[in-house]
């Protein structure tokens, strides 16, 4: 299976971290491919990354369902657990970093943009919308593991993409837990190897 790639993506990133902690990273190439590239319009209408192409030429997109379907192959530990209080837990919390990077991902166009007054009051909404997930995030972050879950790998590279791409929008002020728990998981080695190249 291959995995259509843009190495600055927060979406492959997690996609590739659920793959490594799985321990079936060797089993996925990387293909590395623009997102108006014909041939991965053929295998995606979306154009988007991240898009797995299987080995019988099935296409899967996008992150949610990449990583579902990375769950299902070998004997890895599972990062979706079984039914039950904590599988709902840790989708929350994965709906709760993609939504993160949905408010923030699509706003570098935004910001490139001259900055008429629709185009603040966006910006202020989706920055309304990070900020009211981070509160939740720090209220929960005594129970967060170590990327042992989608939802756990999701904060963490919603988390890193704030850093990436947003610098002078700080998220760790009033979030001295969820801090904490970064620091930690920003340590290990799957997380430093996705490093975004810039």
């Amino acid at each position: 299976m291959k995995l259509a790639y843009s190495p600055n993506s927060p979406y492959v990133r997690k996609c590739v971290l659920l793959a490594i902690q799985r321990g079936i990273d060797k089993q996925m190439e990387l293909w590395t491919v623009g997102t108006t590239d014909p041939a991965l319009v053929k295998v995606n209408p979306l154009s988007k990354v991240p898009t797995l192409v299987l080995d019988d030429g099935t296409a899967l997109y996008d992150s949610p369902v990449i990583c579902e379907y990375l769950d299902s192959v070998g004997d890895g530990p599972k990062m979706f657990p079984a039914a039950g209080p904590a599988r709902w837990k840790a989708l929350r919390q994965e709906a709760l970093g993609d939504g993160i990077l949905d408010a923030t991902q699509p706003r570098r166009r935004e910001i490139a943009l001259p900055q008429d007054e629709g185009r603040q009051t966006y910006i202020a909404l989706q920055q309304g919308k990070v900020k009211a997930a981070l509160a939740v995030l720090e209220a929960e972050a005594d129970s967060l593991g170590m990327l042992t879950n989608i939802g756990e790998i999701t904060i963490a590279c919603a988390l890193g993409y704030m850093d990436f791409r947003y610098p002078n929008e700080p998220w760790r002020p009033g979030h001295p837990k969820l801090e904490a728990w970064y620091a930690k998981v920003a340590a290990m080695p799957a997380m430093t190897r996705m490093v975004p190249p810039g």
